[in-house]
């Protein structure tokens, strides 16, 4: 069984405070960071890469994000304690777990079945209950739609028209979109039953949103 030592629990205040001066507020959000023993996504001969704001390879051709970019993500979401969240693309399971420490309404899919299994395990032999699903992200979840608060990780060449279906009035999707190799950071608010606002943040870089709404629907 992985530890969380002092020094790692050192580790992470010393990235919160990176994460602090780069400009995250909420402390909601870099409470679960620093709660969340992002070590436990590594193997251990990585201890010291685990606590750098990077993004790291897991296998599979992906990466668990940089945690600026998960606090950037949770932050913008503006989530509350009874929001019910629908995760697309759970990867290693680091965001999942950031966003169970402010609400444990989550609902995640991954398109990955190799991820998926490996995430199931580490959420199972660390006392997590997220609603896990295998299959295409980029359709959402509709059997358990509606939801407050919608977070895309993986890069999208559009917004998926089925994703907007399935907030609630008043719901917050945040989704990273643009070309392979830059896409710009959404966050859209529905205001109503057809009408929606949308705001553009920085440039981000995520590995494409695979499905029927993603890249494999593209021509």
């Amino acid at each position: 069984m992985q530890t969380d030592s002092y020094r790692h629990k050192g580790m992470r205040r010393s990235l919160v405070k990176i994460l602090r001066e780069k400009g995250i507020r909420d402390p909601r959000v870099l409470d679960a960071i620093e709660t969340v023993p992002r070590h436990y996504f590594f193997d251990k001969a990585f201890l010291e890469q685990a606590y750098q704001d990077k993004a790291f390879p897991i296998g599979e051709g992906q990466t668990i994000s940089q945690p600026y970019t998960v606090a950037f993500q949770t932050e913008l979401l503006q989530l509350k304690p009874t929001d019910k969240v629908l995760e697309i693309g759970t990867g290693s399971g680091y965001q999942c777990s950031v966003l169970l420490q402010i609400t444990p309404h989550v609902y995640t899919i991954e398109y990955n079945r190799p991820l998926y299994e490996k995430a199931n395990i580490f959420f199972r032999k660390h006392g997590l209950k997220p609603h896990t699903f295998h299959g295409d992200g980029s359709l959402g979840l509709p059997a358990h739609a509606p939801y407050d608060k919608i977070i895309v990780t993986a890069g999208a060449p559009v917004v998926p028209k089925e994703l907007l279906r399935q907030l609630t009035i008043g719901g917050i999707l945040v989704i990273p979109v643009g070309n392979e190799n830059t896409q710009k950071m959404m966050r859209i608010t529905r205001v109503a039953e057809g009408e929606f606002t949308r705001e553009e943040f920085a440039d981000f870089k995520f590995v494409p949103l695979l499905g029927r709404s993603g890249w494999d629907g593209q021509e």
